[in-house]
């Protein structure tokens, strides 16, 4: 091997190692977390068990008495995820109605989502360019995130019935509530982000302000904005949710919880299995947002992760 090669052989090593290595350092810390996690769930319940034994639970100075049905083992929680349920008149195992709910809600909440984002872009884009606009209507935004969502769902469920829209729209409009605020927010930070040099520069060669928008303020404002989106993924995820349980809708994960809330006693391990579907719902439509950022953004103008 010449010495040109070893260089090259050395170079290619190095910018594959470069490449990967932050990837597997990621996925280590998160499988690290999560071994931690469990680790911290079982040790407690069984510290807690060891302490109950000889002293009345009732007389534990554990926050949570940590028997098998307020604290159920992980491998019991697992396990719940292949027994049968029923459901309605039909029976099948847990997994698969999951599942079948948390496409269901991902249908509402990615409806939601991208209503709430095209809306928030919008309000961003518009204060960005008028800001007496800007300071008229922010303060009432900002108040309209402070109301509480229970508060919210209901009215939007009766003002949709009284409109003649289905109730997954209902849910959607809940999800997008959710979703514009951040995006908003985001947005007009992002596009105030450009160095004003740049701005008059593009000025002085007669460029307007549509072609300023989408040629200078647009591109420097993505980072800020696929960091809003992921946000807001998991945020209309929980507002789906949360706007299935005044609509009645029996599909979506709302009902599934609040069916095994209600049997809390005789199987926790099932509305344990059912939150874990939720959150891995969550996470999912957060690493999709975080896929389409990395193929969208160039990695040098990336927010800092």
């Amino acid at each position: 091997m010449t010495v040109a090669q070893a260089l090259e052989f050395e170079t290619t090593g190095r910018s594959d190692t470069a490449r990967w290595w932050p990837a597997a350092r990621r996925a280590l810390a998160i499988v690290g977390v999560l071994l931690a996690v469990c680790l911290l769930w079982e040790g407690y319940k069984a510290l807690g068990m060891a302490i109950d034994n000889n002293l009345p639970c009732g007389q534990s100075k554990m926050p949570v008495c940590p028997n098998d049905r307020s604290m159920p083992h992980l491998w019991t929680i697992m396990g719940a995820l292949i027994e049968p349920v029923r459901s309605g008149s039909d029976e099948q195992i847990l997994l698969m109605m999951l599942i079948k709910a948390a496409l269901f809600t991902w249908r509402e909440a990615a409806t939601g989502f991208v209503l709430g984002s095209l809306i928030g872009f919008a309000l961003g884009a518009v204060f960005g360019r008028f800001l007496l606009l800007e300071r008229g209507l922010m303060p009432y935004i900002v108040a309209s995130q402070t109301v509480p969502l229970l508060a919210i769902a209901p009215m939007v469920v009766i003002w949709g019935g009284r409109l003649n829209l289905p109730a997954w729209a209902a849910v959607s409009i809940i999800s997008a509530y959710l979703t514009f605020f951040p995006v908003t927010i985001n947005t007009l930070r992002g596009l105030r982000s450009p160095n004003p040099t740049a701005v008059e520069l593009m000025r002085s060669y007669a460029a307007s302000e549509m072609q300023i928008l989408w040629k200078l303020r647009l591109p420097a404002a993505l980072p800020y904005i696929f960091t809003a989106l992921k946000v807001s993924a998991t945020a209309s995820v929980i507002g789906a949710i949360v706007g299935e349980l005044p609509t009645g809708i029996a599909d979506g994960l709302g009902r599934v919880l609040l069916s095994f809330s209600y049997f809390f006693t005789l199987g926790p391990e099932k509305l344990y299995a059912a939150i874990l579907g939720s959150a891995l719902l969550g996470i999912v439509f957060a690493a999709i947002i975080a896929l389409a950022e990395r193929l969208i953004v160039p990695e040098g103008r990336r927010l800092a992760e």
